[in-house]
Formats: structure tokens, sequence, C-alpha cells
């Protein structure tokens, strides 16, 4: 069992920058890759970003590339985006996810366990 908790989120205006975290508890958080997905109203769930148990392999959508960064403390059992340059359509509940398999997959199927999600609103 992995339980994940999402922080960060809010309302920030076009161009500014959040930094989101997911908690994660229960395995040891450094044996398995995370994720992170995004779904807005109406749309499906999308692939962020992901990083490799140990941080060494990060993947990014095209639609962040540039602009957002993953990464992970693993003392802290922790993993982090910071997204920058921020537009209106990044607006969505943002979820991390665990990945066991380590398959650092851009799928959501691939994925295993799932926060509550945080809601970052970015207004024009």
């Amino acid at each position: 069992q992995v339980q994940l908790v999402e922080s960060g989120g809010g309302l920030v205006q076009t161009g500014g920058s959040l930094r989101l975290s997911c908690a994660a508890s229960g395995r040891t958080f450094s044996s398995y890759a995370m994720g992170w997905f995004r779904q807005a109203p109406g749309k499906e769930r999308e692939f962020v970003a992901a990083i490799s148990r140990g941080g060494g392999r990060t993947y990014y959508s095209d639609s962040v590339k540039g602009r957002v960064t993953i990464s992970r403390d693993n003392a802290k059992n922790t993993v982090y985006l910071e997204m920058n340059s921020l537009k209106p359509e990044d607006t969505a509940v943002y979820y991390c996810a665990a990945d066991l398999a380590n398959i650092v997959s851009t799928e959501s199927r691939d994925y295993d366990y799932w926060g509550q999600g945080t809601q970052v609103t970015v207004s024009s």
C-alpha cells in the first residue's frame, strides 16, 4: 500500500509559478517511480511528468516541457512539480501517482496508487 497526499495548488495569474508537492507513505519511497497527471473539466486525465525511482530519468509531456520540472527527495518521501510560466490551459486538478513496476510510464494505467489531487487555477 502507498498513500499519496498532494499540496501546493492554488490560484495564480498567467505567467506565474507554483510548486506542487506529493508526500508518500507506506512502501519504501525510493523503490518506485512517480508521475504527475492532470485533469481539466470535461477532459480526460493527461500525463504531465514522470521520474524514475532514483531521480535519474525524467519525462515530460510536450505541453509542459521547458516550463515544468519534476524532482524527488527520497529522504523526505516527497516528489515535486515546479511549474513556471503558467498558462490558463494549465488549469486542472493535478494528481501524483506511484508506479510500483518502475516503468516510468506516460500512461495512467501503469500507475498503481493515486493521490486525491490538488487544484491549480491559472487566471488570464
